[in-house]
């Protein structure tokens, strides 16, 4: 959670500007010095300039045991328990390389130990997100929480061999387009609904929410829906049609051509909404998020917490970002073995399987603030998620292909592509009154289950392209 503290609360003390002169001095007619005092938080800890009141340590550099004791404790009991899932980790690497040909073991070892460790990034990008202005720590944070799956789709883009003659062929790109579907449905349905599911159910009541963040993310994300869906729409309305004389080959370099344009599109849409978040438009968002805190039910415990140092901060990124990245080759390796041997559709494998795991830490994080009736900060983190991904690590996966020379694009099916403008507009339809209960939650859980149960079967999905 974030356990930003307020002056309203009286327990923390702010810096002043004092005037020391000596009138010895200011007889020569020179100017008094002006001299800060130092500023103390709610534990008593000295303010490090530059760091916010709520996450100062009162610590430097790195201390082991307090290290490893606040990593441990993390952000919630949920949060704590998945650290006990650590030890999969040395022992999904240990298989990888002692049994390799194992590949069903490999991938639900390496399926496991991604949750420990995408969860300390969650834990570690929130730790961070103490130290600095509120709505710029929730933007570093999401971003944060979205580098699991910028990792995963550079690795199945650069696994991708789309070359039908070369023995080595592998086609990675509909699992790509799956998984970055799947990742939109995921924070929308089912974190959101579990979101719902879970303040609704503590409170027993209405939870609100403000429309500065509900209304902005519902229209971005109809933007990023209209511009993903695009080139599928374009593909459909040709592919056999009477009324137009274009090969195939031709259709499928112009869907090239306008999902490259539209991903770079949504790119700049994405740093344009940065800025009115973070520059034009920041007041808002403090504003709902300050009034979000006071709302917390377990805020006084989280300003007791222990908190990591600045340093400590980035070499927990390094460690957990170290582990994901290796863990993300050596999921990713396995995925056609695993299509092939459980008879599981690539669909399914992208489009539910990939995106939980590496949406596990932003998830348990929102759940937990809808938990703590923080709904804002629970909105803000899961549609900033589903903003990021439709609007920078979707894109960012179609350039960098774009560079590579790689056939990525976002010709999604038309059965999928209905299914993204469906859950947006059931979604906006929910977020419309400001409020929300825990029927709307389970409403988008059973949504999402009946999505995976018809994606389940490789009978009842597109081709399976890898094999």
């Amino acid at each position: 959670m974030f356990g930003r503290h307020s002056e309203k609360g009286g327990s923390l003390a702010t810096g002043q500007d004092v005037e020391t002169s000596n009138p010895n001095v200011n007889e020569s007619g020179e100017k008094p010095h002006k001299h800060r005092l130092p500023m103390f938080n709610h534990n008593g800890h000295q303010v490090t300039r530059g760091i916010k009141p709520e996450g100062e340590s009162g610590r430097k550099g790195i201390h082991p045991f307090h290290f490893l004791r606040i990593s441990a404790r993390s952000t919630s009991k949920v949060s704590m328990a998945v650290n006990i899932l650590w030890p999969f980790v040395p022992a999904a690497i240990a298989v990888r390389y002692a049994a390799p040909e194992q590949h069903k073991w490999i991938f639900a070892l390496c399926y496991i130990a991604m949750v420990p460790a995408a969860n300390l990034v969650g834990f570690a990008g929130q730790e961070l997100a103490r130290k600095l202005p509120k709505v710029f720590g929730i933007v570093l944070e999401t971003f944060l929480g979205g580098i699991v799956e910028i990792v995963l789709f550079m690795v199945l883009l650069r696994k991708n061999n789309d070359v039908p003659e070369d023995p080595r062929y592998n086609n990675f790109i509909p699992v790509i387009r799956a998984a970055i579907l799947g990742s939109i449905l995921a924070n929308l349905l089912l974190c959101l609904g579990f979101c719902f599911f879970a303040g609704g159910i503590r409170r027993r009541h209405e939870q609100e929410f403000d429309p500065a963040i509900s209304e902005v993310g519902n229209g971005l994300l109809l933007t990023a829906g209209f511009g993903l869906v695009l080139p599928a729409a374009f593909y459909t309305s040709l592919f056999g049609s009477q009324d137009y004389d274009i090969s195939e080959e031709s259709l499928q370099n112009k869907v090239l051509t306008t999902s490259r344009v539209t991903a770079v599109i949504l790119f700049v849409a994405f740093f344009v909404y940065l800025w009115f978040q973070m520059r034009t438009h920041h007041g808002i968002y403090d504003a709902v998020l300050e009034k979000d805190e006071e709302r917390d039910h377990d805020r006084h415990k989280d300003l007791k917490k222990a908190k990591l140092t600045l340093t400590e901060c980035i070499v927990a990124l390094v460690i957990s970002l170290t582990f994901v990245s290796l863990l993300a080759v050596l999921l990713v390796e396995q995925i056609e073995d695993v299509v092939i041997e459980s008879g599981v559709s690539d669909s399914f494998m992208g489009l539910i399987l990939v995106p939980l795991v590496e949406k596990a830490a932003e998830h348990l994080t929102a759940v937990d603030e809808a938990w703590d009736n923080q709904m804002n900060f629970a909105l803000a983190h899961v549609l900033g998620a589903t903003i990021q991904t439709a609007l920078f690590n979707g894109p960012l996966v179609v350039i960098v292909g774009w560079g590579l020379d790689k056939a990525m694009d976002l010709k999604f099916d038309i059965f999928n592509a209905i299914l993204l403008i469906l859950a947006i507009i059931a979604v906006g339809n929910f977020l419309r009154d400001g409020k929300s209960n825990y029927l709307e939650g389970l409403l988008c859980i059973f949504i999402y289950l009946i999505i995976a149960v018809r994606h389940r079967s490789p009978y009842l999905s597109p081709a399976m392209t890898l094999i």
